[in-house]
């Protein structure tokens, strides 16, 4: 149930400046409201995200500022109406944690794209006044819409991922029907959201084509993620070789590219969707128009989704490719994630390592 006092001191990690630069830092969580959960938490991804807004990337940081939104952990304290969790039940906390829940996208699912604006795990304004501060910290409290139940026998550390380098590429494969069976998906990019794209494209039977600009993925996307073709993406003659021959494409790469080159590798009709965020996109009407083709964005993924994802990844034992630090070691891994040095996710181990 919830306490009636104020909350115990909560341990985290914070930038101060735009430097970045994380080091220990404590705050107070909001008292347990009756349709919250708090949550102990165990384990956080790290996301290109943490780097953007620790460094004001965005020009809007608010510091101190503890990044974090992949969260994961046990449940320790619910609120007076919440029917939803209990005590013990191992849950997580993905990018966004309010929404008016009254708009039209609220009540279609879709509270990432709140009319009136979500509210961010961190960095945000909450409803309250108060910033939103993520899972680089001891535990967190949040209304229970925004939590999601994972099945006991999946292991955190693996799920942490899942509540934003997974529902990012997820969400758009099932809103563009890309889990049809015998289909091609072409992936641009093999980070932490394109290695969760093969992941789910080989679940749902599709062919899986990897497009990269480093030969040094290829044994991995190959071997160890199950890929069906590699294809260096400046090698005219291999793009060349796959012209209107994929259903779908799904766009992970945040880097500027040209598109002109993979639109026409899209059949009649093909989706292309994109989910990176490069500084600009450029191609020819042609490309789009004459082949009937679409081009679609989309960024994570709505409380309904998530939920279903998770569900998915535990039937099909679908898990990311993770590597877990002590928080001790997150500035050395937010500059490795700058460089692309990781495969592919980093995930903290907050239970063990935040004292």
């Amino acid at each position: 149930m919830a306490s009636d006092g104020v909350t115990e001191n909560c341990l985290a990690w914070a930038a101060r400046d735009p430097s970045g630069v994380l080091s220990p830092y404590k705050f107070s969580r909001r008292t347990v409201g009756v349709y919250d959960v708090s949550l102990k938490i165990t384990h956080c991804g790290v996301c290109y995200a943490d780097v953007s807004w620790t460094r004001n990337g965005h020009g809007d940081s608010r510091y101190p500022l503890v990044p974090g939104h992949e969260i994961v952990g046990i449940v320790k304290e619910v609120g007076s109406n919440v029917r939803g969790f209990k005590v013990g039940d191992h849950v997580g906390v993905g990018t966004i944690v309010n929404s008016c829940r009254d708009c039209e996208c609220c009540n279609d699912d879709q509270e990432n794209c709140c009319l009136k604006g979500c509210v961010l795990t961190f960095n945000g304004v909450d409803v309250d006044g108060t910033i939103t501060k993520g899972g680089y910290s001891s535990y967190v409290v949040v209304h229970e819409r925004y939590c999601f139940k994972i099945p006991d026998d999946y292991p955190l550390a693996s799920a942490a991922p899942l509540l934003c380098a997974g529902i990012t590429v997820y969400s758009p494969m099932m809103r563009h029907n890309m889990n049809q069976p015998g289909k091609s998906l072409g992936v641009i990019g093999l980070g932490g959201l394109g290695h969760m794209a093969v992941k789910f494209g080989k679940a749902f039977g599709l062919k899986v084509i990897v497009f990269s600009t480093s030969i040094s993925k290829k044994e991995e996307a190959l071997n160890l993620l199950g890929a069906d073709n590699f294809v260096i993406s400046s090698d005219q003659e291999q793009m060349k070789a796959l012209t209107k021959s994929l259903d779908f494409i799904i766009d992970t790469a945040s880097g500027d590219h040209p598109f002109d080159p993979y639109l026409g590798l899209l059949k009649i009709g093909g989706i292309y969707t994109l989910v990176g965020f490069p500084s600009e996109i450029k191609f020819s009407p042609g490309s789009l128009n004459l082949g009937l083709r679409s081009l679609a964005g989309s960024v994570t993924g709505g409380t309904k989704m998530i939920q279903q994802m998770i569900d998915f990844c535990a039937v099909h034992k679908i898990y990311p490719n993770i590597e877990v630090i002590p928080i001790g070691y997150v500035n050395e891994a937010l500059e490795r994630l700058i460089k692309r040095d990781i495969k592919y996710r980093f995930v903290i181990d907050i239970e063990n390592s935040l004292k």
